[in-house]
């Protein structure tokens, strides 16, 4: 086997790891009869704005990659000369992301949204990955779209890594707003004793 065709594996390890642990999270969401897709509020918390760049930017990295991964020689031109130890680096990283993705997911369960909505009778989750940290899917979203950059050593997914990072710094001061509103100074304590996406240094 030559290591382009191993990175090809390991790309596609990746990729459907995210999908099928997305799709199995949602579809628990939705036995438990809560929904997915956002109402008014939800966009408005968010803004227009962010929200349709979501949209737009899921369909474009839909379409990348589908292209990349039916044939990667046709974006060489994007390549970033990267040696093939970082690659393979950014793959482990990206595993032990969607490892630490998916126990965030088993923690939040029914109370997961994509969206910026509460559920119905929601409570502050403070237990696993949220012990120390108030933001783990973040955390786990960062460091996978990180590890696939460095694995594919492509500047598409290189950018698209910063835009999910960038956009996840933006987006959490509305999300703890939100939290703020809900919960009041039990989620005041909670952010007191906890870091945002890494655990606080001297808790």
């Amino acid at each position: 086997m030559t290591t382009d065709l191993a990175l090809r594996i390991a790309f596609w390890v990746l990729i459907l790891g995210v999908i099928g642990m997305r799709i199995y999270f949602s579809a628990q969401v939705k036995k438990a009869g809560e929904r997915l897709m956002p109402d008014q509020q939800a966009i408005q918390q968010e803004g227009k704005g962010m929200f349709a760049a979501r949209v737009v930017m899921f369909f474009l990295l839909l379409g990348w990659f589908v292209l990349y991964a039916i044939n990667p020689t046709w974006l060489a031109f994007l390549a970033i000369p990267l040696p093939d130890w970082l690659r393979w680096l950014g793959f482990i990283l990206g595993l032990a992301s969607l490892g630490f993705w998916t126990w965030t997911q088993v923690a939040l369960g029914k109370q997961w949204s994509p969206q910026l909505q509460l559920r119905e009778e929601h409570h502050l989750v403070t237990d696993g990955p949220y012990t120390r940290i108030r933001h783990p899917l973040y955390t786990a979203m960062m460091g996978y779209f990180a590890g696939l950059a460095f694995l594919t050593a492509n500047w598409v997914f290189l950018i698209l890594a910063v835009l999910v990072i960038l956009g996840s710094i933006a987006r959490v001061p509305k999300e703890e707003q939100m939290m703020l509103n809900e919960f009041g100074d039990q989620y005041k304590a909670y952010m007191g004793r906890t870091g945002r996406f890494f655990p606080k240094i001297g808790s």
